[in-house]
């Protein structure tokens, strides 16, 4: 029986109070951000919770998903290495404060009422110390009527999921091609709506089953229009690809830089940065075609300033197709930014086939990923929207769209005009 008690405990995601509510831990590493940053301190949020808690202008923030309204009460066990510290928690503009001192006690921060169901942000605040640090803090406790096995919150970091939750929940739009076979060549345009560019986010474009294109959003000053061809060889780690599975660089346009990348599989990468604009439309133009000695070579160009700029060709072997599962998505690779909203249209896209055929894509099937599926963040969002396609995540907004949606949108009338003789 001691054997088997720790493993019903683990089954369950939530304990129950002593008055019979549900009381959950929401594990501060993998759902909290810094929304205000002190210049002087040196706060940071790791899988331990917030460590270095010294400024009194530095806020921490914690969301978490309410399926219902009623009343939340909120507790953590605070680690107060000296002295006294002086704390304020806010929900909607209602502050709560506590004095906490010493280790190891759990201490009720406060109770608040709350009126609708969806995302809750709780802002952490001090006020005043004796000691170094105000606290250092590894979870919440929420109970109350507010909180039942549907309260959805990154619940452990099992899968290393304080990052990939930090990150948030990536989503895809999956394009119906079943009106065309031999695909030679995908075009798209995306469209990011002026202050959806967000630092961390890769609109990808032009999607297929060996690789991807589009456009990201590195920092302040750099953006990039990026292309990547995954080798056959299954590796995190470049260099394990034997010689005869590794991808071939065959050219690259004026700028762009090439080399291998891995961690999310390993293959061919190249980029151009280029400062695109938010509020502009970009458009997007991949080649695939199988050659000799089944290889198949992938070409990306991307229209800038006025031309179709080469981003680069790369040839992949043990591969003979076209071009196949063409996809879009939308990825925030930046966990420090996952609290922030993102949006892109995507739209206008075609394919062409072999033979010369321009084939319109009006149909696309929505998914996510595994953050999403494990109903750790429900931030993510999809549809058709004026004769357009988008994506929407991160953010905690509170709307969802379920998994395998199927949208649509009209055909524009004319197919791309591409002068295929005077690409590079």
């Amino acid at each position: 029986m001691k054997k088997i008690l720790p493993l019903l405990l683990c089954v369950f995601s939530f304990l129950f109070s002593a008055s019979g509510q549900t009381k959950l831990t929401v594990p501060l590493g993998g759902n909290s951000w810094i929304t205000t940053k002190s210049k002087a301190g040196n706060e940071k949020i790791s899988n331990q919770g917030w460590q270095n808690w010294s400024e009194s202008d530095t806020v921490f923030s914690t969301y978490v998903y309410l399926a219902k309204p009623g009343s939340l009460v909120v507790s953590a066990v605070f680690n107060v290495p000296n002295g006294n510290s002086k704390i304020q928690a806010t929900i909607e503009k209602n502050a709560k404060t506590i004095t906490v001192n010493g280790t190891g006690n759990e201490t009720k921060i406060g109770e608040w009422k709350i009126n609708k169901a969806g995302y809750l942000r709780i802002d952490f605040k001090g006020l005043s110390k004796t000691g170094a640090v105000f606290a250092n803090i590894e979870n919440l406790l929420i109970s109350g009527s507010a909180v039942d096995e549907k309260t959805a919150f990154v619940k452990n970091n099992q899968g290393n999921f304080f990052y990939w939750g930090r990150r948030g929940p990536s989503v895809h739009l999956n394009y119906d091609t079943s009106n065309a076979s031999d695909i030679e060549y995908f075009y798209n345009e995306i469209t990011v709506p002026t202050g959806n560019d967000v630092i961390g986010s890769y609109f990808m474009a032009n999607g297929f089953a060996e690789g991807y294109f589009g456009i990201q959003v590195n920092s302040e000053t750099e953006r990039r229009v990026l292309f990547s061809v995954w080798s056959p060889f299954q590796t995190d780690d470049p260099s394990k690809i034997p010689p005869d599975k590794k991808i071939l660089m065959l050219k690259k346009g004026k700028d762009v830089v090439t080399k291998e990348f891995g961690n999310e599989g390993s293959g061919g990468q190249s980029f151009l940065r280029y400062m695109w604009k938010a509020g502009e439309t970009y458009r997007f133009l991949l080649k695939g075609e199988p050659v000799k000695n089944n290889y198949t070579n992938y070409t990306a160009w991307f229209f800038a300033d006025g031309n179709w700029r080469l981003i680069a060709s790369f040839s992949r072997p043990s591969t003979n197709t076209y071009l196949k599962r063409l996809h879009s998505f939308l990825e925030n690779f930046i966990p420090e930014t996952g609290n922030i909203t993102r949006k892109a249209f995507y739209q206008n896209q075609w394919v062409r086939t072999k033979n010369g055929e321009w084939k319109p894509i009006t149909n696309a099937t929505f998914t996510y990923d595994n953050t999403a599926k494990q109903n750790y963040r429900i931030d993510y969002s999809g549809g058709a929207e004026g004769g357009k396609f988008y994506l929407r995540n991160c953010g905690f907004f509170s709307e969802s769209t379920p998994y395998q949606s199927v949208f649509s949108h009209s055909a524009n009338n004319s197919a791309p005009k591409i002068d295929f003789s005077k690409l590079e």
